[in-house]
């Protein structure tokens, strides 16, 4: 896995060895940061990766301009290796880690975010409740984009605060914002 581009572009990323991830794979995510790129840019932006597992979409936003982000994952491995791998590439002053439960950190740390990237595991409980938390509790702020990667299982477009919906092999993404423009 590797960042696309910005000022960290071609540095490659490893993925923890815990057998706990699907990474997003670089077409989907060169995808992903195509369309978000087509119509906003992440410069002075604050970022939320949750489920956040290496680390990808987080560092990508960084690498692309934006000021900060916050990764929120339950497995202290994963969280570890965010770490290490914010020091390798000296952006250790732009991370903030969180070892904890999703489900937990959205109860506890509300707010304003720009961008909030969300990969669950695609067996996820909650896919629902998950978009009613971000788009309710003022997590995302007035011109926020939350974009979440799921299954086929689930089909989000027809949601009234869906801006966009692809698949991209068997991951959709899906992306959300309060006011509908995009």
């Amino acid at each position: 896995m590797r960042i696309i581009t910005g000022k960290l572009k071609g540095r490659n990323i490893p993925v923890p060895k815990t057998g706990l991830l699907r990474p997003t794979s670089d077409r989907a995510k060169e995808a992903l940061f195509s369309v978000i790129d087509a119509r906003t840019y992440f410069d002075g932006t604050r970022v939320l990766d949750l489920f956040a597992g290496s680390g990808s979409l987080g560092l990508e936003a960084i690498s692309r301009g934006a000021d900060s982000c916050a990764f929120v994952d339950e497995e202290p491995e994963h969280i570890k290796h965010i770490e290490k791998v914010s020091r390798q590439f000296n952006i250790e002053d732009q991370v903030r880690t969180y070892t904890m439960d999703v489900e937990m950190f959205l109860e506890t740390n509300p707010g304003g975010f720009d961008f909030i990237f969300a990969d669950p595991p695609y067996d996820y409980y909650d896919f629902p409740g998950l978009v009613e938390t971000i788009l309710s509790d003022s997590w995302l702020n007035k011109d926020g984009l939350f974009i979440l990667e799921h299954s086929k299982d689930n089909d989000f477009e027809p949601h009234e605060h869906c801006v966009f919906s692809k698949a991209y092999g068997r991951t959709v993404i899906a992306m959300f914002k309060l006011d509908n423009g995009f």
